[in-house]
């Protein structure tokens, strides 16, 4: 069976909420995470939910091609007649947004996150995405761009920088996400994974929230939580893979399929909202889209 197949950046530009649905180390609505490794991440599931969201908002809900793209509605009664056409993963982490106190923020990944986006490339055939070399780095090392001779602070951390050439690294993730290569110069910086592991799971803000009865003014009795995000400025990417139209007596191309998400949904406005907290404005991402 032909499939055609995208590579898409999110660059998040809002705090972004994916929920786990339990709480977790006192936080009552904690994010998203992989189980093997608690990176942050966002779930196929959810994804696929904000691409038909916004499918459903730009070709109108009775628009019969949502169904052949996504499947039938999970609340008609024809659900079990044939499935989407659209496979989507889960959103990976690829950069975490840190405080800096050297400055005002750095984008921080590890290799094994950058092996697994040329991994994801391969398997798609994004031949543009190239392999990534890069040396054994210590716990308190952090490699970076130019000649910065200078201790970085990450949080309360602190590391000793050691330049590298990563204009190649930073090439594939300006092509993904559409960063400025100058940007990424300044602010990207590679730790070690058990470094980055640490990072991953306390770094991320926590926020308390509250509900106020309108009468009295005051907070309501039990109505404090914490609620856990991803910051503004994290990157993340995910796969979309097109088959054919599985609908009977229907003739739609894979290719077809990916372009009605890759160009019709993204071609004139190459934004997504994810996760919950629409109405406060989170969960915004810039979309970049790489096909194979």
């Amino acid at each position: 069976m032909t499939t055609k197949n995208a590579l898409i950046g999110l660059w998040a530009h809002a705090s972004l909420h994916a929920g786990a649905g339990s709480s977790v180390d006192g936080v009552d609505l904690p994010i998203q995470r992989e189980g093997h490794s608690a990176w942050p991440c966002v779930f196929g599931s959810s994804v696929k939910g904000a691409l038909r969201a916004k499918a459903e908002d730009t070709l109108g809900k009775d628009n019969a091609s949502i169904a052949f793209v996504f499947g039938p509605d999970s609340s008609s009664n024809n659900t079990s007649e044939h499935a989407g056409a659209l496979l989507v993963s889960d959103a990976k982490l690829l950069l975490l947004p840190v405080r800096s106190l050297t400055s005002h923020f750095k984008w921080v990944t590890c290799l094994p996150l950058l092996k697994r986006l040329v991994r994801d490339a391969q398997r798609l055939g994004v031949k543009s995405i190239q392999d990534i070399t890069l040396p054994d780095i210590a716990d308190d090392i952090a490699l970076v761009t130019g000649q910065n001779t200078m201790d970085l602070f990450l949080e309360e951390y602190r590391f000793k920088t050691q330049s590298h050439d990563l204009s190649g690294l930073i090439e594939t993730i300006n092509q993904l996400t559409g960063i400025a290569v100058t940007d990424l110069e300044k602010q990207l910086v590679i730790v070690s994974c058990d470094q980055f592991n640490y990072l991953a799971r306390y770094a991320t803000p926590v926020t308390p929230h509250i509900a106020i009865d309108n009468d009295k003014k005051t907070v309501k009795n039990g109505h404090l939580w914490y609620e856990e995000t991803l910051p503004p400025e994290t990157v993340l990417y995910f796969a979309l893979s097109a088959h054919r139209s599985r609908a009977k007596d229907t003739d739609i191309k894979a290719e077809q399929i990916l372009n009605s998400i890759t160009q019709d949904l993204f071609g004139a406005s190459p934004y997504l909202q994810i996760g919950g907290n629409e109405t406060v404005g989170m969960g915004w991402c810039k979309v970049t889209v790489v096909e194979a």
